[in-house]
């Protein structure tokens, strides 16, 4: 598995990259269609962040920690990504390849009234049923998931509701 170290307000030294690589390495022994991952490590202050984004054949996972010491950090990561990869394995397997998602970081643009847009992200919809975008919404790990519906063919939106349920959001014309 090849494996993307960055650092935010820290050096990433070899010891810290190795320690990420054999960490993630172990992931592979659940999902063996791991091939890349990106990792970011960010200091601020006392808050040491781990962000870890596996894309899969277009499916994304992701997991973030963040604690006081950088590798209680990776090792919280690595255990909810497991976790991640075991509740939706057989999922996983028999949708693989259905989704191809791109997501790059925008620039930033300064206005001097109201709030800012501070980040765009782009990517590429192909159809999905609502099932699968739930799925891909909760392996995100977001409250919510704009997909192109494959039965009507039109954007929707699918969020998690404070009840626990999933609402959809469909345009009307």
């Amino acid at each position: 598995m090849k494996v993307q170290v960055r650092g935010r307000n820290v050096e990433v030294t070899n010891a810290l990259k190795e320690y990420v690589e054999k960490r993630l390495g172990k992931l592979v022994k659940y999902l063996d269609l791991i091939e890349e991952a990106q990792v970011t490590l960010t200091v601020e202050k006392d808050s040491h962040r781990v962000e870890v984004t596996i894309p899969i054949n277009g499916i994304i996972l992701r997991g973030e920690e963040n604690t006081g010491d950088m590798y209680a950090s990776i090792d919280l990561v690595v255990e909810k990504l497991e976790k991640q990869i075991e509740r939706y394995k057989g999922k996983l397997y028999r949708r693989l390849g259905r989704q191809n998602t791109e997501v790059k970081a925008g620039d930033n643009k300064k206005e001097e009234d109201g709030p800012q847009i501070v980040r765009t992200k782009r990517f590429a919809m192909k159809p999905m049923s609502v099932d699968e975008a739930v799925m891909q919404m909760n392996l995100l790990g977001h409250s919510f998931f704009v997909f192109s519906n494959a039965d009507t063919e039109k954007v929707n939106v699918v969020y998690r509701r404070k009840d626990g349920n999933y609402g959809l959001i469909e345009p009307e014309f």
